[in-house]
């Protein structure tokens, strides 16, 4: 931990928000993107359409569902802080990004114009006082198999070289192209990489990508932002110690937190689920704040297993918030989702009567 990182934290705590469901398309957030599709991920939506219809149909996407206005919001609202997920293929055919056969015979099927995208938020969050934290949400091959990881039911990234070295690249092309810029806050080397990947191949990955990184972004500028892999209750015995000081500097652990996607949390009331985020919710961000690295909560959410009032999701809000001072910062996972599902959509919650917290 570099003193000027530590300093940084005490004074700017990162409060921000995820821009989910932008610049990788998840068919739970825009769901009408994907009516009467039989798709239900990026990769199958745009190997469904002929080049030029998924290009006109993912860039009005691009151009109207989040824009200037959702950067100053967010700035407006005392947060001061965006995630941008992204996908390996944000740098479009021309990168050369593996072939997979969930591409229908396509070899480039993903729509070019994001990195365009990406750029103008930087501009936007330099022009609201924003940091960005870029987040690589897809590698190729899916590291979770899940349709956040770009193509649901497949789970290879971990099985074959050339999926992981072209992770690397991207994250190098990443930290070369935004390096200079003001809003750069951290770049993450990707996002939920499942737990059964082996820990040997996920230590030896992260290190890789923090080099691959640091060639272009000094640690002062920039953290280097790795996800626990779900391995909270073991990180030390996994990665404490093998991404240490003076190598690695400004590194940086970013663990999910959900209250709803397990029996026993979804069985919980308002109530337990504030006794569960006042209790070992807490006590384990202390531990792995001061054991393992500076850590950050990249999602959250007001979700649970049953349908809650507003002044309930205020209260499980509090408490979160009051847990997440225990870390360097917490990103809500998400600012927007077109249903308007106030335990997913920090806007919604807002506009329906959430207060925020400084």
């Amino acid at each position: 931990m570099s003193s000027n990182f530590e300093e940084n934290f005490k004074l700017n705590q990162i409060k921000g928000v995820n821009i989910g469901g932008w610049l990788v398309l998840e068919s739970w957030m825009k769901q009408s993107l994907f009516k009467g599709l039989p798709c239900w991920d990026e990769t199958t939506f745009c190997a469904y359409f002929s080049t030029e219809e998924g290009s006109r149909r993912l860039r009005e996407h691009w151009d109207t569902f989040i824009t200037e206005d959702d950067f100053a919001w967010i700035a407006s609202h005392g947060l001061n802080a965006v995630r941008i997920p992204v996908g390996f293929w944000i740098f479009g055919s021309a990168s050369g990004y593996p072939y997979h056969p969930k591409y229908n015979g396509k070899p480039h099927p993903f729509v070019d114009g994001g990195i365009e995208r990406l750029d103008r938020a930087f501009d936007w969050a330099e022009k609201y006082n924003l940091k960005v934290l870029i987040d690589l949400h897809c590698a190729p091959g899916c590291q979770n198999g899940f349709d956040n990881g770009g193509i649901s039911g497949v789970f290879e990234w971990h099985t074959k070289q050339e999926y992981i070295d072209f992770t690397v690249l991207t994250l190098e092309r990443l930290a070369e192209r935004y390096c200079d810029r003001k809003a750069l806050w951290g770049i993450q080397t990707l996002n939920e990489p499942r737990w059964d990947i082996p820990d040997d191949i996920l230590v030896e990955f992260n290190k890789r990508a923090y080099h691959a990184i640091r060639k272009h972004c000094s640690y002062e500028k920039c953290a280097v932002v790795f996800h626990d892999g779900f391995r909270a209750d073991r990180i030390c015995d996994v990665f404490a110690g093998k991404m240490a000081p003076p190598e690695y500097q400004n590194v940086v652990m970013d663990a999910h937190r959900y209250q709803c996607f397990d029996d026993f949390h979804k069985s919980l009331d308002n109530k337990g689920n504030i006794a569960e985020v006042e209790g070992p919710l807490t006590n384990e961000l202390r531990m792995l704040q001061e054991k393992a690295y500076w850590t950050i909560v990249g999602e959250w959410s007001f979700g649970t297993g049953g349908e809650r009032t507003m002044e309930e999701h205020q209260a499980f809000y509090d408490a979160q918030i009051k847990a997440f001072s225990n870390v360097l910062g917490y990103f809500f996972w998400s600012y927007k989702v077109e249903s308007g599902r106030v335990a997913w959509s920090l806007r919604h919650a807002v506009e329906n009567g959430l207060v925020l917290k400084d």
